[in-house]
């Protein structure tokens, strides 16, 4: 293993080959041992100033090589960590990209007056705050921007995303690392529900002679599925918020969500389009007189025929429960499910959950999925 610290054997080597490898080699030394936790004060000034000349060596790879031994070094000078990170790309990219001298306000500053390399490499860093993330998205550059939504380690906000949707709504480069990460706002994950089933619908028709409203009716079945699985108990009143400010909260979801038991979204949705509060809702939902139910719904604007479909459904939801077993949302669903359709369909015949789309599809056809005001 090569000795890491600097000796009179390299100073005597370099006053007798200055050959830009001699110096690489040096600057390396130098950066390792100003890195090191023995060195003295007096030996960390030196090397110190040593660093700061080699910082002036005309030659790329000396600087480089400084750069690389002092990108992890918490106690660099921060001058002299702004001096690398100034520099050409071979030298800068490694302190952009691990430094933890720079401030988000250092970073900000430079992602303003560098190039894409730069900003890929401020994109990288295993921690970006929400400012910088801001300044990364502003750039407008498809690959940057890829590469920080791909970062799990960068801060993303709900607004910094719908940013990044409204920029690169075409850009399967920067939606695709966006749909993997580990957590989204459901806001912006409904938004990409709806930005890829779209996509699909295109494609369908395009690729497989399908009539535009065969797809079209194809793609809102997928597309409400996968939207209501976003739904939850902590996620219901974002959901339909989203729907609704996007115009996709139309009879047919909200049809959905009641008849698979998802009464969260159903409370929040019924009184998102009825414009009262969700207690006041609640109330009328879940009122054991005939009028309560009622008077809701004819505020929603919710086609007639689905009052007694809805009405089966909230019954159902309050006498049937969880089994706390494993598969036991499933299980919930499935009856739900089947004792809706059953009620309106043929008593005793089994029903496959995707026998839901028999009552949904009677709601496109007698309400198109426009949004409901």
């Amino acid at each position: 293993m090569a000795e890491s610290t600097l000796s009179m054997a390299d100073v005597e080597r370099l006053m007798h080959d200055s050959s830009a490898d001699v110096r690489a080699s040096t600057a390396a030394k130098v950066a390792q041992q100003y890195d090191s936790t023995e060195i003295s004060t007096v030996e960390r000034e030196l090397a110190e100033e040593i660093c700061r000349a080699m910082l002036g060596d005309a030659e790329v790879v000396v600087r480089a090589a400084l750069s690389e031994n002092l990108k992890n070094c918490p106690d660099v000078p921060r001058e002299i960590a702004l001096k690398m990170a100034g520099d050409v790309d071979l030298v800068a990219l490694p302190i952009l990209e691990f430094s933890e001298v720079l401030s988000d306000e250092d970073l900000v500053n430079i992602i303003a007056s560098s190039g894409e390399s730069k900003q890929v490499a401020i994109a990288h860093r295993s921690a970006v705050g929400g400012t910088v993330a801001d300044a990364l998205v502003a750039t407008d550059n498809e690959e940057v921007v890829a590469e920080l939504v791909a970062n799990e380690g960068a801060e993303l906000g709900e607004k910094t995303l719908a940013s990044v949707l409204d920029k690169f709504a075409d850009s399967d480069r920067v939606k695709a690392p966006m749909a993997h990460r580990k957590t989204l706002p459901v806001s912006v994950a409904e938004r990409l529900v709806h930005m890829v089933s779209e996509r699909l619908r295109d494609h369908m028709c395009a690729h497989h002679d399908l009539p535009d409203e065969l797809a079209s009716d194809l793609v809102l079945q997928s597309r409400e599925r996968a939207t209501m699985s976003l739904s939850g108990a902590d996620t219901a009143a974002d959901l339909v918020k989203s729907l609704a400010e996007n115009g996709r909260l139309t009879a047919s979801i909200v049809t959905r969500a009641a008849c698979m038991g998802d009464m969260p979204f159903f409370e929040c949705a019924l009184a998102t389009i009825s414009a009262l509060p969700l207690d006041s809702a609640r109330t009328l939902i879940y009122d054991r007189g005939p009028l309560g139910l009622s008077a809701i719904f004819d505020r929603s604007g919710l086609p007639d025929f689905l009052l007694p479909v809805l009405r089966t459904a909230v019954d159902i939801s309050q006498e049937t429960a969880y089994d706390g077993l494993e598969g036991d949302r499933e299980r919930f669903v499935r009856q739900m499910i089947e004792r809706v359709i059953t009620k309106f369909d043929h008593p005793g015949q089994e029903i496959d959950p995707d026998t839901l789309e028999y009552l949904l599809k009677r709601v496109q056809v007698d309400s198109p999925p426009t949004a409901l005001q």
